[in-house]
């Protein structure tokens, strides 16, 4: 249930002009979920023909927006991970605590204040459980709420994997915390129940990554091949209907 008073989040999408976004934190558990909504104003996109794109941004900045996608208006984007248990300030959490300490300086002072001196980020990793989630009732609701697509955080700047990725280093979702395969499951879900669209958002980047503060170093001109990513795909079957 949200609190007395409760009111969304509404504010417009910094790069998209054409959308507004609202965001909705769910209690579960004592975590939190944030949902946000992204609306599309009307706009008028044609596809005439199928073109092939060639791997540099002259090329990719030409491919046109899905005609799917326009006639959506309605989608859910979700952020859900180890982030959702302090759900304190933003997805944002560890790095505004142990990275960038001066942007928001309430996140160290309410660590501080609240936990033990050599509590690590990780150790909330054990009290997100995610017991109460329900990957058909999720569904069901994204259908009534009037929704055309749903994206799920496969993987945050965390690093924190929602799928059994073997190159987590136990880092995912089925060694620690919820000992499920969120993805999966929602992904089950989505697919057996509705006709929704469903997509995946996944971050190479980690902010404390070694590979990443030494990438950031040279101004990100080192190219290290990464395996994460590709022990992501099983789940991703369905981000071709999102990118088509």
């Amino acid at each position: 249930d949200q609190p007395t008073n409760f009111a969304p989040i509404r504010y417009n999408h910094p790069s998209e002009p054409n959308v507004q976004t609202f965001s909705i934190m769910y209690g579960m558990t004592g975590c939190t979920v944030c949902v946000q909504l992204w609306i599309l104003s009307l706009c008028s996109v044609h596809f005439k023909n199928t073109f092939s794109y060639t791997p540099d941004w002259d090329s990719l900045d030409k491919r046109p927006l899905p005609r799917w996608y326009d006639e959506a208006k309605i989608g859910i984007f979700i952020h859900w991970s180890v982030f959702s248990v302090p759900s304190f300030e933003s997805e944002w959490f560890w790095w505004l605590w142990k990275g960038d300490t001066t942007r928001r300086p309430n996140v160290p002072a309410y660590m501080h204040e609240q936990f033990a001196p050599n509590f690590a980020y990780a150790d909330f990793a054990r009290e997100f459980r995610a017991e109460f989630f329900d990957p058909d009732q999720w569904a069901e609701l994204f259908v009534d709420a009037g929704a055309k697509y749903v994206v799920l955080t496969a993987k945050h700047h965390e690093g924190f994997c929602n799928w059994p990725s073997s190159t987590s280093w136990q880092w995912n979702s089925i060694d620690i915390g919820p000992r499920r395969d969120l993805v999966g499951d929602l992904t089950k879900s989505i697919r057996n129940r509705t006709s929704l669209r469903f997509g995946l958002y996944h971050s190479l980047f980690e902010w404390f990554n070694p590979l990443y503060l030494r990438d950031k170093s040279t101004n990100f001109t080192t190219k290290v091949r990464t395996v994460t990513i590709r022990s992501c795909h099983i789940h991703c079957i369905e981000m071709e209907s999102v990118c088509l």
